[in-house]
């Protein structure tokens, strides 16, 4: 009799087996997943800590006065003749060149990766705006949002969403009383923009609104980072911290109540 047959597994033992990996697989999944996406946090606070030096270098060239504001601008869009935004005035100080041709001798913007979050997945409003854009660096040229009254609005020159502002009002590096609390810019997608995070989110961040006003679409699934005006950067959890921090240089905070909008989030975010 031979003794050194094979012996081939019984559909139980193959059940088992499968069973195991399927319990193995759904634990480690998720841990890979969060892994993934905190690789990619980590890179996008990283971009903003480049754009705090980029930015400082400018204002010292420029004896302290921050960039013109332009804010969503879609006509043109990122990366076509004529489209401006802040990325673009900083792109020099990152080692980005200004423009450069195309295959048919037309002139372009080239999209600079220090502004693209690589969690930026764009939002419901940012493929209508700027057709196959499936991020807001693809659309406008930076995942990160700017905040207004930290910067100098010219009247007829700085725009939003297009539109001409019709002030002027210069911002000077000077003038910012608490620049360790003052933020620059921010991702712009934050989880508590979400009405199922934050119920009041549409009236209070205008994101997470009903359509045609839906604007929002989650990036990170903890909160989202900050760069601040002394240059350093931060990841921001919660509506509290989010709220208490500054968005105007003489101190007033993004949730405190504002005579004319409510607060100031909206008057300068």
């Amino acid at each position: 009799m031979n003794s050194n047959r094979s012996r081939a597994f019984t559909l139980i033992e193959l059940l088992v087996v499968i069973a195991i990996i399927a319990i193995l697989a759904a634990v480690l999944f998720p841990v890979f997943s969060r892994a993934k996406e905190a690789a990619k946090r980590t890179n996008c606070l990283s971009n903003t800590r480049q754009i705090g030096m980029a930015l400082g270098l400018y204002l010292s060239d420029e004896n302290g006065t921050y960039p013109i504001f332009t804010d969503y601008n879609s006509q043109p869009p990122a990366e076509k003749n004529g489209h401006y935004g802040i990325e673009v005035a900083l792109n020099p100080y990152i080692g980005m060149r200004q423009s450069k041709s195309d295959s048919t001798g037309q002139l372009i913007i080239p999209l600079n990766e220090i502004f693209r979050c690589p969690l930026d997945f764009g939002g419901p409003f940012t493929f209508q705006d700027v057709p196959g854009a499936d991020s807001y660096w693809k659309a406008y040229g930076s995942s990160y949002h700017f905040t207004k009254c930290m910067f100098s609005v010219v009247k007829d020159v700085s725009t939003r969403n297009n539109v001409p502002f019709d002030y002027t009002k210069i911002v000077k590096e000077s003038e910012i009383i608490y620049p360790s609390d003052s933020r620059i810019l921010r991702d712009e997608m934050f989880p508590i923009f979400d009405r199922k995070n934050t119920p009041d989110a549409c009236e209070r961040y205008g994101y997470d609104c009903d359509p045609p006003y839906n604007y929002y679409r989650q990036w990170h699934s903890t909160g989202g980072n900050m760069l601040f005006a002394d240059g350093h950067s931060k990841h921001i959890v919660g509506a509290g911290p989010f709220d208490e921090t500054i968005v105007e240089p003489t101190g007033h905070q993004s949730g405190e109540p504002n005579s004319d909008y409510g607060t100031w989030y909206w008057a300068c975010d």
